[in-house]
């Protein structure tokens, strides 16, 4: 399949490459800027290579089941058994797998057959949803026809708390043991639930807006019509239930899903035992019904759909998008998903996605290794550990009599251990977090063995109060019963933002005042945007961190951070070892391609990812293809020296001399003064470029600038991005005409900020992209120093580098790359890249340049000629 921009070279280049990898079974690392169409191009490619894989089975399977009609040659005897016992076996086992592919074709068939039916069948459509109708219709009547029957029964209370109130009682947890999950969709015996998984293609990449627009482009291409695509995503982008919806956080909207389909579950027992005992009234979600899924399944099937037509689907056919969706992933032939989904493996088994012998491509895989580490970290600070206690304290004594067991012995361990992780940080539960103060103030790091046994909660099974709080759904109940006691229902706000700032004052506050406190329903109070606040319960985020302690001993370290009180402190877990949870990945799937526009330096994930997952390095390949535009449409310096010939380089000890800021401060003058449209200059940090803006501020330098081009910051707030944004284009629009004085606009930005990943500085909008200095990482970071040590103990030396030194120069240079790839954007763009410091010609740090422009770069040991260059 061609590339929709590249030339016939890449094209043959790019092919070669893939077929190789997905025959041979391969992990491939692959680069292609973004211009090439590099995410249509692989998917299109390995489409191709599906349908030819396809064929080839089927070939052989039709080989083998015309064998099994003829009959199998039986084979000698090798280990000196009797020639009938050889043959016996050998029949039998040839039959059995006949037998199997028999009904696999037969299975494929009938899937393929009702498909094509439905897509060519409108009138099945229309029957339906007429078939819906009705069913809405008997169900309305009946619920009329039973609250006719209770008013005239009178309602009598059999029991000292209301129904409302019931849901938030724990079940009965029968048993520590991981019982065998059916899909439990009541009386359903469908074939459908053990389909067999096909071969098929998992693509992932970084945001829902980056699949949609993938799928988009799918739709358009030569295999849109008849690809069997289906789109995942969380429950907050699929659920179509608003009252749901309307819960704003995603664990309270994951909790009360799952709650409302373990009712549905549960409804048919109840209804048994209703004339037994007292019925217990339960919310069970509309949308959850096994034969609407079944249609929006097909229909997904059917026709390539994206999450917004998927989400509209759902609402047409009342039918759950989020589960729909997952019954289509057997028989489907690409499967489209956030790859943190896929790299998460709870997430992964509960959604369904089976690995095996499959095809996995993710997409913009530039900060892969910082992904799993994220997803596998967690931190809680005092406040929470302090809030979820008295929380969990409460709830167990009004409920102390109506829980069972089993249940009051996990909750004991649960509030002993956040008794324990409260005392490591120098405090106490029954004490307002926010007043102790802490004695020893600093950082130290431990080793999970250490932090346990120090904690006093070496003695605890962690996995099974893990499994516990999973499967009773504790932080559900317990939002429920602060939600309940807390105060009026409508002044209950879930801020995303502040979910980590909950605390104990602030909920004994809203105990205590309950409905008395001022401010009623009918007119909430102001203050409640800002002190009243009360968010998700803290258990959700202190269950997390109880997943990461199960972690092996070598594989992490626990980082106590000891502040002015303990509600400041934190309890944080950090991953040292990423590969253990990428290796499942690599170990169960066919194969694995890692693509990226940039995904130089490659080393960390050869090494760091890979061969510590345990991938042969024979199985690793990589493959970069150069850029679709011309090599006169890019410019790409190196900066040895300032116009004033001040040497530059930006290290912490001289970045913050005045004549360094001088010096920076001339270079864009005189660009300014000669490159039209957009230049983005990018900062190491915020606190430097505010450092740099106030001095310039002081000289004159910014007015001299602000003559040529309007200046423009990036917000630290990412809702601000937008309008910067807009703002900035608005501004280059109005300049490009002619007669203006100002030529355009410079764009102040942050190495690793909003601005320096997914944002398109096309055509006028970066004409010239300038790196100031080289972004490393603080070196003093303790999670930094721990990783260091972690990597100089268990990976080579590579070329006589340390690996620690190695990993901080690949996270410096994985972020310019980067943020200088914003500015070139499609086959007929053109623009500067400026590198400003000395140290990007050594050639360890040249060499982890992109190659599509390291190949054009320049290296101008003066401002002069650099300045010529740039303006020929």
């Amino acid at each position: 399949f061609p590339f929709p921009y590249a030339p016939y070279r890449i094209q043959e280049q790019f092919m070669e490459a893939l077929y190789g990898a997905l025959e041979a079974g391969r992990v491939g690392i692959f680069e292609s800027p973004t211009g090439t169409g590099k995410s249509l191009s692989l998917i299109c490619g390995a489409l191709s290579w599906l349908r030819d894989w396809q064929e080839q089975r089927r070939q052989e399977e039709e080989r083998l089941l015309a064998l099994g009609q003829d009959g199998l040659a039986p084979q000698q005897d090798t280990a000196g058994q009797p020639d009938w016992v050889t043959a016996f076996v050998h029949s039998k086992e040839e039959r059995d797998r006949v037998n199997r592919l028999k009904e696999e074709h037969i299975r494929r068939k009938k899937r393929e057959d009702n498909l094509e039916k439905i897509r060519h069948n409108v009138q099945l459509k229309y029957a339906a949803k007429r078939k819906r109708c009705e069913e809405d219709e008997a169900k309305r009547l009946l619920q009329l026809s039973k609250e006719a029957l209770s008013q005239g029964a009178g309602e009598g209370g059999l029991d000292q708390l209301d129904h409302n109130e019931e849901e938030l009682i724990l079940a009965e947890y029968e048993s520590d043991d991981e019982k065998k999950v059916v899909s439990g969709l009541e009386e359903d015996d469908d074939d459908d639930l053990e389909e067999e998984h096909v071969t098929k293609i998992y693509y992932c990449s970084r945001t829902h807006s980056q699949l949609s627009q993938f799928v988009r482009e799918v739709q358009k291409s030569p295999f849109g019509k008849d690809t069997r695509l289906v789109s995942l995503g969380s429950r907050q982008n699929l659920c179509v239930n608003e009252e749901v919806r309307r819960l704003g956080a995603l664990q309270l909207i994951n909790d009360r899903c799952m709650e409302m389909k373990k009712n549905k579950h549960e409804k048919k027992s109840d209804e048994e035992n209703e004339g037994k005992k007292r019925r217990v009234s339960r919310t069970v979600c509309p949308f959850y019904s096994y034969e609407q899924m079944q249609f929006l399944r097909d229909e997904v099937l059917v026709e390539v759909k994206d999450i917004e037509q998927l989400v509209s689907l759902g609402r047409e056919t009342k039918a759950c998008p989020y589960y729909g969706s997952r019954f289509a992933i057997p028989a489907a032939q690409l499967v489209v998903l956030p790859y943190q989904m896929l790299l998460h493996e709870p997430t992964r088994n509960a959604a369904g996605i089976k690995l095996k012998d499959q095809v996995v491509i993710i997409d913009e895989a530039h900060n892969l290794i910082d992904t799993i580490t994220c997803i596998h970290s967690a931190e809680v600070s005092g406040s929470q550990l302090c809030c979820a206690h008295s929380q969990l304290s409460q709830y167990m004594e009004r409920y102390r009599k109506r829980l069972k067991a089993k249940n009051l012995m996990y909750i004991k361990q649960i509030l002993y251990l956040l008794e324990r992780f409260v005392a490591m940080l120098g405090g106490n539960v029954n004490q307002n977090p926010g007043c102790q103060a802490v004695s020893q103030t600093g950082t130290v790091l431990k080793s999970i063995n250490d932090f346990l046994f120090e904690s006093q909660t070496d003695n605890i099974n962690l996995f099974k109060v893990q499994r516990y709080c999973e499967k009773s759904l504790i932080s559900r109940k317990l939002f429920g019963f602060v939600e309940r006691y807390g105060g009026p229902a409508s002044a209950v706000k879930i801020n995303k933002e502040n979910q980590k700032l909950a605390g104990l004052q602030n909920f004994l506050l809203t105990l205590q005042q309950g409905s008395d406190k001022e401010g009623t329903p009918q007119s909430p109070p102001v203050e409640a945007e800002h002190d009243q606040l009360r968010t998700a319960s803290p258990l959700m985020q202190i269950e997390g961190f109880l997943s990461a302690l199960t972690n092996a001993n070598q594989d992490g370290r626990i980082i106590l951070n000891r502040q002015g009180t303990v509600g400041q402190s934190s309890l944080k877990f950090l991953l040292l070892n990423p590969a253990v949870h990428f290796a499942k990945v690599v170990e169960e799937c066919r194969a694995v391609i890692i693509a990226g526009g940039t995904m130089q330096p490659v080393a960390d994930f050869r090494e760091q990812l890979l061969c510590c997952a345990g991938v042969d390095p024979a199985r690793i390949v990589e493959f970069s293809c150069g850029h679709v535009i011309p090599p006169e449409n890019i410019l790409p310096i190196i900066l040895c020296s300032g116009p004033s010939n001040q040497q530059l380089e930006f290290t912490y000890q001289t970045r913050d001399l005045p004549q360094m800021m001088d010096e920076t401060g001339r270079i864009l003058c005189n660009l300014c003064n000669v490159i039209p449209g957009g230049v983005v200059c990018f900062f190491p940090s915020y606190e430097y470029e505010k450092q740099v803006y106030g001095h310039w501020e002081k000289t004159g330098l910014l007015s001299r600038l602000s003559a040529k081009k309007k200046i423009f910051q990036e917000p630290k707030k990412a809702s601000q991005v937008e309008q910067v944004l807009v703002e900035y284009a608005k501004c280059i629009k109005r300049c490009s005409q002619p007669g203006g004085q100002m030529t355009g606009a410079l764009l102040l930005s942050v190495v690793g900020g909003k601005m320096s990943e997914g944002i398109n500085f096309s055509d006028d909008l970066g004409r010239c992209v300038i790196m100031v200095g080289m972004p490393y990482p603080n070196i003093r970071s303790p999670e930094l120093q721990e990783k260091m040590t972690w990597l100089d103990k268990t990976m080579p030396r590579a070329a006589g580098q340390a690996p620690s030194r190695v990993l901080i120069e690949n996270l410096c240079m994985k972020a310019v790359n980067q943020s200088i790839g914003r500015a070139i954007r499609h086959q007929k763009d053109f623009a500067s890249i400026l590198l400003l410091d000395h140290r990007y010609a050594r050639p360890a740090i040249f060499n982890k340049l992109p190659q599509w422009i390291r190949e054009r770069t320049q290296v101008k040991p003066a401002f002069g000629s650099a300045f010529a260059e740039l303006r020929k």
